[in-house]
């Protein structure tokens, strides 16, 4: 059994979304947003850092983890971007999580099935896989994607695993 903690940085609304997961089955724990007040970019990454380490602190995720910084047509957004996901590793990391990154196209591929999807379509397939009544607010829903995503990656490479353990095995 596995509690994983999903983000979606950002430098004004950070999503977060925790997920419990018991081998292949995935069930929903929360999700939500922290919203940045209109502060200088440290006290906003500061507001992330102590945002990422309250949900840490309350609800004891197992891993962690992040979108990947994608490159934007303008520099200055992808830089707070940067930061925004380093006030969060930075949390993660304080209290000894195991963290992973993945990019973009990557989770939109693991919950959608392909790299290109919108968020209407990330929306509504969380929605699908955690079997939630309503869709969860789209920076919230990129977070438990995230988190779905981190676990469809840990099952396969469980499986991996067994595989070529199975193979070692047959050769011997």
């Amino acid at each position: 059994m596995a509690l994983i903690l999903g983000i979606d940085p950002g430098s004004r609304i950070t999503g977060y979304g925790l997920i419990q997961t018991t081998g292949r089955h995935i069930q929903y724990v929360a999700s939500g947003c922290i919203r940045m007040t209109d502060q200088s970019l440290p006290l906003r990454l500061k507001q992330i850092f102590d945002g990422v380490r309250q949900l840490i602190e309350q609800f004891q995720p197992h891993e962690f983890a992040i979108e990947q910084v994608f490159m934007s047509k303008n520099a200055d957004s992808a830089l707070k971007l940067g930061h925004a996901r380093g006030a969060a590793l930075v949390a993660a990391t304080h209290a000894n999580l195991p963290t992973a990154e993945y990019a973009a196209r990557a989770i939109k591929q693991s919950v959608v099935g392909t790299g290109a999807a919108d968020k209407k379509q990330v929306q509504h397939m969380v929605m699908q896989i955690l079997k939630l009544a309503k869709s969860p607010q789209a920076d919230a829903a990129d977070a438990l994607a995230v988190a779905i995503c981190h676990h469809h990656t840990s099952m396969s490479l469980i499986a991996i695993s067994k595989n070529t353990n199975t193979a070692r095995h047959h050769l011997l």
